[in-house]
């Protein structure tokens, strides 16, 4: 909930009382002209980082590796580029800092190990008895995944016993 009042109370109130600022000390033209070139250098950025963060994914599948960094630098990348088309300069500055390659980069590794430690947090509960979603062979799994024998080889398929008799 504290995400959400922030979201759609205080940031809207913080960007009128930021705008209204900036209009008074340069006047109401010139910060629609700032406004409108946040949009323009955003949208130019967007279109730019967006083709970067596409190739060096698909350098990465190439290499038969997951793009799992660029998957998430692609969605701060689409988040960036909504806040740059978003009117206001507070929207404006993190949607700069998701489009800038070293802060984007540094966001999404700050991101990422977060939510990996979340995921083991996860893991280690369902493993000590809680939820049977993870850490434990379900219904379905191998007999030898269920005894340990996790080989990595896993064949799954029926049969049909035929007795010559």
């Amino acid at each position: 909930m504290p995400y959400a009042l922030i979201l759609f109370i205080v940031m809207p109130i913080a960007e009128i009382a930021l705008l209204l600022r900036v209009g008074a000390a340069f006047g109401w033209v010139p910060t629609l002209l700032i406004v409108i070139a946040t949009a323009i250098i955003g949208s130019a950025m967007l279109r730019q980082q967006g083709l970067a963060t596409l190739d060096k994914a698909r350098q990465r599948m190439d290499g038969g590796e997951m793009p799992a960094q660029q998957l998430l630098e692609g969605i701060m990348i689409m988040i960036g580029g909504v806040l740059l088309l978003t009117p206001g300069f507070v929207t404006d500055a993190f949607g700069f800092l998701c489009l800038i390659p070293f802060t984007r980069q540094w966001l999404a590794s700050r991101l990422s190990a977060r939510a990996i430690v979340g995921f083991s947090a996860g893991a280690r509960t369902s493993a000590a008895g809680g939820s049977p979603s993870m850490g434990r062979p379900g219904r379905g799994e191998s007999e030898s995944r269920r005894q340990g024998n996790d080989s990595g080889d896993i064949i799954d398929g029926d049969f049909k016993r035929i007795d010559e008799d």
